[in-house]
């Protein structure tokens, strides 16, 4: 009677162990960008490799994205610009779970005023030009009044950005924390911002086919309850958060990491408002774990 009830309880550790290491690997393609601070900590404090997540990182928003699109990852952290390029190729393609709005954390820097811009017969552009940075250049130009006709556009991930050295000749540069700090280190200043072009609203969520979303969407669940921990560990711990995570956005001193911060606004609890607001974006409510 005791051998049964022994060869019971092992055979019921065994089926548990199999079930769970029957999950299937998660991978997430993601890029350095203060708003994905989250699952940087939670892939470092092991909680991602509890659910079978794998986290890709990635220098740039492109990159991060024709991961997906080539079918090396499941899920894709995007702006509203990656997740509609997406789309096309990939029509059941949803945001999922809402991460943050850029506050500030995507800007416009430059070597020259907006009225010397405005005047300029010549601007050369960084950015990269299949993602959400191509957006901002828009409507700053628009905002601005400055003729795009002249700009002459270099396509490069924010990582060859990053290093660009100062010049005389009028330039601007679209990019996002952690990189602006570097560039500002060269001498390029800031002109626009995400915190005053009111035009352009940046949302960055997880985004995951229809179907897979259906078959994980427990996992999901548990995924966004991680990262909202995540949230008020960073929130609350910020010095032990940046010991955690530096490696992840270029190495920011703390004080740069303190400052990034405040360029960005969670969205662990989407208010109704936001909700409602997503909408706009094409974003399907239906489809947000919450």
């Amino acid at each position: 009677m005791r051998h049964t009830i022994v060869l019971l309880l092992l055979l019921i550790l065994f089926s548990s162990c199999s079930k769970e290491d029957s999950l299937k690997e998660l991978k997430i393609s993601t890029n350095a960008w203060i708003g994905y601070a989250p699952l940087y900590y939670a892939n470092e404090m092991g909680d991602l490799k509890k659910l079978n997540i794998k986290l890709m990182t990635n220098v740039s928003l492109a990159e991060a994205a024709n991961l997906f699109d080539i079918g090396q990852a499941d899920m894709v952290t995007t702006t509203q610009h990656e997740y509609h390029a997406l789309k096309v190729d990939y029509p059941d393609i949803v945001p999922t779970i809402l991460i943050d709005r850029s506050n500030g954390g995507d800007m416009i820097l430059s070597n020259q005023s907006i009225k010397e811009l405005q005047n300029a017969k010549s601007i050369t552009a960084y950015l990269e030009i299949n993602s959400i940075n191509a957006d901002l250049l828009k409507d700053f130009l628009r905002n601005n009044n400055i003729n795009k006709e002249k700009i002459n556009f270099i396509n490069n991930d924010q990582s060859q950005i990053a290093h660009l050295s100062y010049t005389k000749h009028p330039t601007i540069i679209v990019t996002y924390t952690p990189y602006d700090t570097l560039l500002e280190k060269q001498g390029f200043t800031e002109v626009a911002s995400t915190q005053n072009i009111d035009s352009l609203i940046v949302i960055d969520a997880l985004c995951i086919e229809k179907k897979l979303l259906i078959q994980e969407r427990t996992r999901l669940q548990k995924l966004k309850k991680v990262l909202d921990r995540a949230i008020v560990n960073i929130q609350n711990n910020p010095k032990e958060s940046h010991k955690l995570i530096s490696k992840y956005l270029d190495e920011m001193s703390y004080s740069e990491f303190q400052n990034s911060l405040q360029t960005i606004e969670w969205i662990n609890y989407p208010s109704k408002q936001l909700l409602k607001h997503i909408s706009s974006l094409g974003y399907d409510e239906k489809y947000i774990i919450k």
